[in-house]
């Protein structure tokens, strides 16, 4: 690590710790050539996750996205903000422990619909409307016998 102050590559740890939530290592270094301390620290380094959208482009997964369609759906519905975060964060923690690169806008959909299938059926059928675009009513009314069919 090169001191802020004079530069030399050669640094040595005095002290080591977890920062908030142990998201980072907070160090205290001592350059080998100065001898005046400064502080670095250390984070893992996240490699993005892209969506892949059905017309072929690609952009950073937004958890924000996500909950901003749950919110959506659940408009006027007795489903609590945590519950959504928590919908959320699993799908996010899910796609990030799949090590995939890239993901598509299809299976983030279908893994927002498997949970609010149990968490609120309306929300889950709003939400299906838009996310497969229902050309027209016999379409509507397949989607709701399968949810009907697994009661």
């Amino acid at each position: 690590m090169k001191c802020p102050f004079c530069h030399h590559i050669e640094s040595k740890v005095i002290d080591s710790r977890p920062t908030d939530e142990s998201a980072s290592i907070r160090r205290r270094r001592e350059c080998l050539r100065c001898g005046k301390r400064f502080t670095t620290y250390e984070t893992i380094e996240a490699t993005p996750l892209m969506v892949i959208k059905r017309d072929g482009s690609r952009q950073q997964f937004s958890r924000q996205k996500v909950i901003s369609g749950l919110i959506k759906s659940c408009e006027k519905r007795p489903v609590t903000a945590a519950q959504m975060e928590a919908i959320a964060q699993e799908i996010e923690q899910s796609l990030y422990g799949s090590m995939e690169k890239e993901v598509s806008t299809v299976r983030i959909g279908e893994m927002v619909m498997e949970r609010l299938k149990d968490v609120d059926e309306v929300a889950y059928v709003r939400f299906a409307s838009v996310y497969r675009q229902f050309k027209d009513i016999n379409t509507f009314m397949e989607e709701l016998n399968k949810l009907i069919g697994n009661h």
